[in-house]
């Protein structure tokens, strides 16, 4: 599913595309996991010592039904350390929680924002000091559509 449509209140210049996409989990992910962390400093031992594997589809994916993938466009979340490029894990079935970050869909278009709820109102706080915050009133159309669980982010 692709929805395009030009951002409003502040959140970006340019239309704001987000591609969503269906968690599949039929087959395994599994790959090599040390349980006991790695140190960033000197190597221990312990490291020798790896656990079978983990499943990073049962580690990122707790709801199949309700979770789907949804690429980040734009930095209004980057002091959350969600960048541009970066997958986001969204499972629909969450009750958000102040504070959380959600992919919100208001007045026809998507955005990823931090959700504050007020007496009369709903934030949509960006972690961007350049973008406003959205100030979600009763007579605008509004959903948070998920709940954001994850973000994969590529290092190299």
């Amino acid at each position: 599913m692709k929805k395009q449509t030009p951002r409003k209140g502040g959140s970006c210049t340019h239309p704001q595309t987000i591609t969503i996409h269906k968690a599949l989990i039929e087959t395994p992910l599994v790959l090599p996991y040390s349980d006991q962390g790695i140190k960033a400093g000197f190597p221990s031992p312990a490291q020798d010592y790896e656990e079978p594997g983990i499943d990073l589809n049962r580690t990122l994916i707790k709801h199949p039904a309700t979770t789907f993938l949804a690429k980040v466009k734009g930095d209004c979340l980057y002091q959350s350390f969600i960048f541009d490029g970066d997958i986001a894990v969204v499972d629909k079935s969450l009750e958000p929680r102040e504070g959380c970050k959600v992919v919100a869909f208001i007045d026809g278009e998507f955005t990823m924002k931090s959700v504050k709820m007020g007496k009369d109102c709903v934030y949509l706080i960006p972690d961007n000091p350049d973008f406003p915050t959205i100030t979600v009133t009763p007579d605008q159309q509004f959903m948070i559509w998920g709940v954001i669980t994850y973000t994969v982010h590529k290092h190299y």
